[in-house]
């Protein structure tokens, strides 16, 4: 490797470094650093892959830095700006690059999209730093102007990266570069003391003797450079321009939401980040940069031309909607990004290498160092009978008997810590090395685990890597198993001490709390649970799944009474009702498969081409959910899906795609909303992703002139309109559709029943698709029992911050804090009321006691024309505040906006509360929101509950909780009727669906089902528990129980056992023997063992039915093992030595295993 690296460090300007897969090209990149002593640029095709190489830099050299410079995480001309932390990032690495000596070896990995934008002058971001130690004169008031002319918000509290507070002789920071705020204290002008301090309890911490803060923005709003922007605006777009809200703002001193994206007009030039690096350095690229630099350049060009589209419509008066949207005026592209060709010529002069993991091509200098991907163990892992991990070892045996260096590479210290006690089993000792130099400083012949991200392993001379992913075909991380509807409450559902539960044969009793019993001499974890006469019964932790959680309205809840038959009574009679709707639900199941519907077919080349357009990152519940749809679409039979999704989470996005996949083949798309704006909203957002495509999107609403809506009705009865959105006015039976295939119905839940009806009527001949975010009870329990199909998105997307919400009485100083916050930090806000007549008194409270700020008033009788001016103007950030009814409920979509106050928030329900608290927090920055009521006496008790009930969900995806409070508190009632069910309320939310799920499968003879109300009992003599001492929160072990009790197959242990070890640490004994005895119980009901009871001496084994229902594997089972005998009770005695914990595990887990068929 050193010839090829000297090759590597030499003069040449082009070089191609061939036989570089991941992995082995930052071991290449580091060694280059350390055999240079200088700088390493390394740009990566995305930040996922950045992430990953910097991870392996620090891992094959700890001893050397590495800087992340990364892209911003804000669409190219977009109107929010990049996130603070990730802000500060950016304009602290263009710190370091200056400040750190260009003699000393630095690796730099960036993006190929942060390496196109262009970045301030190298003198300005040097003299942005600032540097102060104790005992220096400081004045306090150039340092307050530095944190706000750097870009820190000023706050009463710091809470938040990029907060500022000044209290006395305090000044409280939080740079975004640290983990902890500091605090200065000041006696006079003198620094007398620097500390660090706890952001929740305000407490300082580490005393510190220097602080060096960076600047946290590449734009500084100060004298000279607003002069710079005021002359370059004014260049870039003319003179008309005073009233265009950034260029006021910034005129004014504010730093609005997307100035980033003017950035070239504060300076008189701009520079690159090869101009940070110097001359010296050695630019190397990853193997795919060329085509994510041709991708970036495409996005970038889309997103230019969009926006200039919407100006030259403003400025030449268009009247068409789709076009006025925005003020927004974009620089041109060449003035915010670089230019390939423009890039080519900067990095000429400079020592530029292209890696690539495969040969050298035949033309141009190139140096090979013959590294080359490792092996997969895929056909292991796919052929039956084959135990991976043993070919593994016996691989790793091979390699270490040639003398080859292996390292077994994971991804986190929870998956090294498995995948080593794993190949312990297969009798491969693993140690561990902390860090690449440690582990090749061991002779030739040994084996190491390394926690190093790959995705692939690879050989490199005498090093063989063999990653995670190369074994297990998926790292093991709980990605989180996609949601099947009968897991959708009791995953919600959150257990407390003093809550009322139902345990499947015992019935309505109380939890009070966890407790370790000695139970055949060694502790173990029993939930306490109370029943009537203060009877107590301690259920074991790994039985758990026997309770479900009675509901939350449970105040008048009677307890049951242990050995009772009152309990058996009610549920005997609730299963005879419960079969009757089984029956009419198998038989409305049966009419939807009968019905048939020609197959939508999906033109793969279009839809990819399609789907690029999105601009994130899919969650993987997303893409679940995209799955389903596409599924159902090309089924043959009519779609009737339910997508439950929170706010924000991209229920949209899988509305586009379905509309995509059907409109393209010919037939029409009807996208149905309950209100206006969000039939508004809709209109912009597929107007923008179908803009180019041949397909044409028209909107039916009361914003529509009668004679362009008269016009529409006509071309969609034609086929001439290929996707219509609108209110309920596009169900009106005068709307005649030519071939309607798709109807998407938004929060359907908000519409009336005559036009529930109508939809109900189009079900049978199209594809329905319904999103909601907080469903109704009814609308849940149809999902739930599957009368309508569920797919749940809850993952939210990367980055989302949840909404901080507070509950108080009004209070103007809280209010006027809160708006001025947003309005300072460049966002906008909305004031909510619930009726029109309270607009007067907030109208006249902005005006007194917030004249700071420019508001505009929206509500539901103003004229169709009127509010969408509003809106409009509102989104385009001539206003700071948005005074409103409830019409902003849904539909409003505007990153900017950040703050919500919600004025008698007792007065709206909860789903209400929620939408509307989802209207915030749509970007990457920290969103607030106020609930504002009068004193409680005044409000209702079950006002108070609502509130309380918003403020505790203050976790993201928490939708689905709120449907489940709903639930409790409301009742689902009948899902085939307006019948109220009592029988809700005497089982509990949890257990009605479970048995009225079980009434189903017994009916259609699915014993898969059927056949799980049952528990196998498993009793080892050995300690079953989460040691407090481990897990030291309650609620987070009770969490943990829950989800160890749901898991349903060794890979979901696996990688829950890995998540447990990176957030708590190596697994106590105690932990392992609970994971284990799960594991133990899954194989029981597979092998119908009812009982397991282990000793030192022996297993006894009890079989579920009393005539055993697979006798010939039993009896093979007693004859084929020496120690079995069958007794005369019908149990099975294995004898055995089985003194050790360890011992009596794998003696009952093997002896359960030889009964299964």
């Amino acid at each position: 490797m050193q010839i090829q690296l000297s090759r590597y460090v030499g003069p040449d300007h082009r070089l191609t470094a061939a036989g570089l897969p991941e992995g082995a090209d930052a071991l290449v990149v580091t060694r280059a650093a350390v055999k240079t002593s200088g700088r390493v640029l390394f740009v990566a095709r995305d930040d996922a892959r950045a992430a990953s190489f910097t991870s392996a830099c620090r891992f094959f050299e700890p001893g050397i830095p590495v800087l992340n410079l990364p892209a911003w995480d804000a669409l190219p001309y977009d109107r929010v700006s990049p996130s603070r932390v990730l802000a500060a990032k950016r304009a602290g690495a263009l710190y370091s690059l200056l400040a750190v000596k260009a003699s000393k070896p630095l690796v730099i990995v960036t993006t190929v999209s942060a390496m196109m934008q262009r970045v301030p002058p190298r003198s300005v971001i040097k003299a942005a730093g600032f540097r102060a130690k104790v005992g220096d004169d400081v004045r306090r008031e150039d340092l307050e102007a530095y944190l706000s002319r750097n870009g820190y918000i000023r706050a009463s509290t710091v809470v938040e990266p990029g907060d500022f507070a000044v209290r006395g002789g305090l000044i409280d920071i939080f740079p975004p570069t640290r983990k902890h705020p500091l605090r200065l204290d000041f006696f006079g002008d003198e620094l007398e003391s620097l500390r660090e301090f706890d952001v929740d309890t305000q407490r300082t911490t580490n005393a510190l003797k220097s602080l060096t803060l960076a600047p946290v923005s590449e734009v500084f709003i100060e004298e000279d450079t607003i002069s710079e922007f005021r002359k370059g605006y004014i260049a870039a777009f003319g003179g008309g321009v005073s009233r265009d809200p950034v260029y006021s703002a910034v005129i004014d001193g504010i730093r609005p939401q997307g100035i980033e994206h003017y950035l070239p007009l504060f300076y008189s030039y701009t520079e690159s980040i090869f101009d940070y690096v110097g001359t010296k350095a050695i630019i190397a690229f990853d193997g795919l940069a060329n085509e994510a630099m041709g991708e970036r350049e495409a996005l970038v060009e889309d997103f230019y031309t969009s926006r200039k589209e919407h100006q030259d419509a403003r400025d030449t008066g268009s009247g068409d909607p789709a076009k006025t949207a925005g003020l927004y005026r974009p620089l041109p592209i060449d003035a915010l990004y670089i230019p390939p060709i423009e890039l080519s010529d900067i990095t000429a002069p400079l020592r530029v290498r292209q890696h690539t993991a495969f040969d050298a091509p035949d033309e141009g200098e190139k140096v090979d160092f013959g590294a080359r991907i490792g092996r997969s163990f895929l056909a292991e892992r796919q052929t039956e009978g084959v135990n991976v991990f043993d070919s593994v070892a016996r691989h790793v045996e091979a390699l270490r008997a040639t003398k080859n260096r292996v390292w077994l590479a994971a991804w986190s210290e929870g998956s090294r810590e498995r995948l080593t006690n794993v190949l312990d089993d297969q009798g491969l000792i693993v140690p561990k090395a902390r860090d690449g130099r440690a582990a090749f400083d061991v002779e030739p012949g040994e084996v190491r685990a390394v926690i190093l991200p790959l995705e692939q392993g690879f050989v490199m001379g005498d090093l063989t890597v063999i990653s995670e992913q190369d074994i297990l075909g998926d790292r093991l991380v709980n990605r989180g198993r996609k949601r099947r509807a009968k897991n959708f409450i009791a995953e919600a559902s959150a257990l407390n001490p003093s809550d009322l539960i139902v345990h499947i044969d015992h019935g309505v009793g109380r939890y009070l709390g966890l407790k370790t019993l000695k139970v055949g001499g060694a502790p173990h974890d029993c939930l306490e649970l109370e029943y009537a006469g203060d009877a107590k019964l301690y259920l074991p932790v790994e039985n758990i799944e026997l309770l479900s959680r009675y509901g939350n309205a449970n105040e008048n809840a009677v307890l049951d009474r242990l050995g009772g038959v009152a309990w058996q009574s009610r549920k005997a009679k609730a299963k005879g009702k419960l079969r009757e709707m089984a029956a009419e639900l198998i038989i409305i199941a049966a009419k939807r498969a009968m019905r048939t519907i020609e197959p939508i077919e999906m033109d793969e080349g279009a839809y990819n081409e399609f789907a690029a357009r999105f601009p994130y990152a899919e969650t993987d519940d997303q893409l679940n959910a995209i799955s389903d749809v596409f599924a159902d679409l090309t089924s043959g039979r009519p779609m009737d899906r339910l997508i439950c999704g929170d706010v924000g989470f991209g229920k949209t996005e899988v509305a586009l795609r379905a509309a995509f996949a059907v409109a393209i083949t010919g037939r029409q798309v009807a996208i149905v909303a309950p209100t206006t704006l969000l039939s508004r909203q809709h209109f912009k957002t597929f107007s923008e992703r179908f803009r180019g495509m041949p397909i044409k999107v028209r909107q039916l609403s009361r914003l529509v002139p009668a004679a362009k809506a008269k016009l529409t009705r006509e071309a969609l009865a034609k086929g001439e309109v290929d996707i219509i959105i609108g209110t309920h006015a596009v169900l009106a039976k005068s709307v005649a559709f030519q071939n309607l295939g798709l109807v998407v119905v938004d929060e359907e839940q908000r519409f009336g029943v005559r036009h529930k009806e109508r939809l109900k009527s189009l079900r049978a001949d199209v594809h329905m698709l319904t999103l909601t975010a907080t469903p109704i009870p009814r609308t849940l329990q149809m999902a739930l029992t599957g009368i309508r199909d569920l797919s749940l998105i809850a993952t939210p997307p990367v980055d989302r911050l949840a909404v901080r919400t507070y509950v108080l009485p009004f209070d103007e100083v809280s209010i006027r804090k809160a708006l001025l916050r947003e309005k300072y930090r460049g966002g906008q806000s909305y004031y909510v009321t619930p009726r029109i007549a309270d607009i007067g008194r907030i109208e006249a409270f902005l005006r007194d006691r917030v004249p700071e700020v420019k508001y505009v008033i929206a509500h539901g009788q103003m004229s169709p024309g009127a509010l969408d001016d509003i809106m409009s103007a509102f989104y385009d950030g001539q206003y700071d505040v948005l005074v409103s009814t409830s019409i902003i409920e849904s539909g409003i979509d505007i990153p900017t906006a950040n703050t919500m106050i919600i004025n008698r928030a007792d007065k709206f329900g909860l789903a209400q509360l929620y939408q509307m608290r989802g209207r915030v927090g749509r970007s990457k920055t920290r969103a607030y929101a106020y609930l504002t009521m009068p004193d409680e006496h005044v409000a209702s008790k079950g006002a108070i509950q609502r509130l309380k009930v918003l403020q505790s969900l203050d976790t993201l995806g928490a939708g689905f909780s709120l449907a489940s409070h709903d639930l409790d508190m409301r009742g689902g009632g009948n899902p085939l009727g307006e019948e109220q069910s009592g029988h809700v309320k005497e089982l509990g939310v949890e257990l009605y669906q479970h048995m009225l799920e079980e009434a189903v499968a017994e009916l259609k003879q699915d014993e898969s089902v059927s056949d799980q109300n049952w528990t196998p009992q498993v009793n080892l003599g050995i300690a079953v528990l989460i040691p407090e001492t481990y897990v030291e929160d309650l609620n987070l072990r009770m969490s943990l129980y829950r989800r160890i009790s749901d898991l349903e197959n060794d890979e979901d242990s696996e990688a829950l056992t890995a998540e447990m070890i990176d957030r708590f640490g190596p697994l106590p004994d105690e932990v392992d023997a609970l994971l284990k005895v799960m594991k133990i119980k899954r194989l029981c009901r597979r092998a119908h063992v009812e009982k397991v009871d282990a000793g030192p001496k022996g297993v006894v084994l009890t079989m579920r039915h009393e005539d055993i229902k697979n006798p010939s594997v039993v009896m093979n089972a007693i004859t084929q093992n020496s120690g079995w005998r069958l007794r005369p009770d019908q149990t099975i005695l294995v004898r055995g030595n089985f003194d050790t914990p360890k011992a009596r595990v794998q003696g009952g887990e093997k002896a359960v295993k030889a009964l299964i068929a």
